[in-house]
């Protein structure tokens, strides 16, 4: 597999863990409906990560914890802010509303609710942006921190491969 593939794979699986329950039944060859299984797909994009990185199984419990508190921060630092909360919040398995549960989704469902809230005050709003830019940038130290121990336990050819995935820059 090349690393545009896996790193398709990597997005599919993102975008699928926040999909509502609905969006999750699939029907299978006998036409039977099923649950899609978001955790059997982030499984096999792990697996694949593990062979295109050529680690034997030791080496893969050692880099595994590091890998994804690196693909977790780099979730919450993306560009796009914190999609996953967009309007009406995430959803989770039974449809219901998720509360957010990092510092960055917390500051930007409070910064929506006072955008939301014709009452708000321009220093409540100011107080609310600032506490969202600062999330941001405590996620992103974090992240570049994060980078640096996993780099700390691969390869000069294992780092090109990551990068290639997107994983590291």
């Amino acid at each position: 597999m090349n690393a545009r593939t896996l790193w398709t794979c990597i997005v599919l699986t993102l975008i699928a863990s926040f999909s509502l329950p609905a969006l999750q039944a699939q029907q299978d060859n006998g036409g039977r409906t099923r649950r899609w299984d978001p955790e059997q797909m982030r499984q096999r994009m792990m697996d694949r990560m593990k062979e295109q990185l050529g680690v034997e199984d030791a080496e893969w419990k050692v880099i595994l914890p590091r890998l994804e508190k690196v693909m977790t921060l780099s979730r919450e630092t993306g560009s796009r802010g914190n999609m996953m909360f967009g309007r009406g919040g995430r959803r989770g398995r039974d449809g219901e509303r998720e509360e957010p549960t990092t510092a960055i989704g917390k500051a930007t469902e409070k910064l929506r609710t006072l955008l939301e809230n014709e009452n708000a005050t321009p220093e409540q709003i100011k107080a609310a942006l600032t506490e969202l830019r600062t999330a941001r940038e405590k996620a992103k130290q974090e992240l570049d921190k994060a980078r640096q121990e996993l780099l700390e336990l691969i390869t000069v050819k294992q780092e090109a491969q990551l990068v290639m995935m997107g994983m590291l820059e």
